[in-house]
């Protein structure tokens, strides 16, 4: 088997990569990135991995990528996934989301009518999608009402609509995941759990002062690993049906004042204060995230492994030994 995950040097797309490796020793495992892209969170694969590049903006290099390598399946791993930055830079989210989409299935469809070429392409849309729901929807189903909240949610509202759209109308063996909050080590120093970690270990190193700056904390999510989360990725593209879509995310739900307290219950510093940081807060926010996984579950068996306090530990590690490099 042949797999191109795209998106191969960020966060997920590098834990995908390494899951397949250890796990699967018949798939033979790509990437496509830009030439730009820095490597660091693969350096350890690098020699285990094929790396094309190019851009999902740019419609010759996708497809002179797929014509060559033609993997059997494609995990569409690649975004502006930082919800904040989409405020700030709305169109170049929505280019980089929805018209990379397009020009990764519109290839697809263009090499499976030349030459009968039809991967199963995993498209991963968001949690963001469902943007701000009531508690009488809680947990959220895959039937919920699409309400995006930011730019990024709208784009990702595109992706999943234009990889149902080339199901229905050519039969794009395309499956979407909505995945909720996940995170681990390599997780972007923006996203909150890393973030605190972040804080935290530059604190525990002498190299700020001991505050912790914060939005809101009053926000709730399920959490999950992201080693839980590749892992459900893999059983999706393996179990899971064409032309469906899957909630996927953890069992543990808390709000974010409750994960800050854990971090720092964590932490080697004391008595490090918390502190409201005006421009962390978002001009319209998604406070409530608790999903419904029954469907997944029922299609694959996929249960979360690791306890977020595992999580915690591991992202807190990850930021430390990041200082003690550095």
């Amino acid at each position: 088997m042949r797999v191109l995950i795209t998106g191969i040097t960020g966060f997920v797309g590098s834990h995908l990569a390494e899951f397949i490796l250890e796990n699967h020793a018949d798939v033979e495992v790509a990437g496509f990135i830009r030439w730009r892209s820095p490597k660091v969170n693969i350096e350890d694969i690098l020699g285990k991995v094929a790396l094309y590049y190019g851009n999902l903006q740019d419609f010759p290099s996708v497809r002179n990528m797929l014509a060559s390598y033609k993997p059997d399946v494609i995990f569409h791993l690649a975004a502006q996934s930082y919800v904040d930055f989409s405020f700030l830079a709305p169109i170049d989210t929505l280019e980089t989301n929805i018209v990379g989409t397009c020009n990764l299935l519109e290839t697809v469809k263009q090499l499976k009518q030349s030459d009968l070429y039809n991967p199963v392409i995993h498209v991963c849309s968001s949690s963001e999608v469902y943007g701000q729901v009531t508690e009488d929807e809680v947990p959220i189903k895959e039937s919920n009402p699409l309400r995006p909240a930011s730019p990024y949610a709208v784009s990702k509202v595109g992706e999943d609509m234009l990889a149902l759209q080339y199901w229905s109308s050519w039969e794009i063996k395309t499956i979407r995941s909505r995945m909720f909050t996940h995170t681990g080590p390599r997780r972007g120093e923006v996203f909150v759990v890393s973030n605190f970690a972040k804080q935290i270990a530059m604190i525990e190193a002498g190299l700020a002062e001991p505050t912790v700056k914060v939005g809101n904390l009053n926000s709730v999510r399920t959490f999950s690993d992201v080693r839980d989360a590749v892992r459900a990725y893999w059983l999706l593209v393996n179990k899971c049906s064409p032309g469906d879509v899957y909630n996927i995310g953890g069992v543990e739900t808390m709000p974010i004042s409750q994960m800050l307290d854990r971090l720092l219950k964590l932490s080697t510093a004391k008595n490090i204060k918390v502190e409201v940081d005006p421009a962390r807060l978002r001009p319209s926010d998604v406070t409530l995230q608790i999903p419904c996984v029954d469907k997944f579950h029922k299609a694959t068996g996929w249960k979360p492994e690791i306890k977020f306090n595992k999580t915690l530990k591991d992202t807190l590690g990850y930021w430390r030994d990041y200082y003690r490099k550095n």
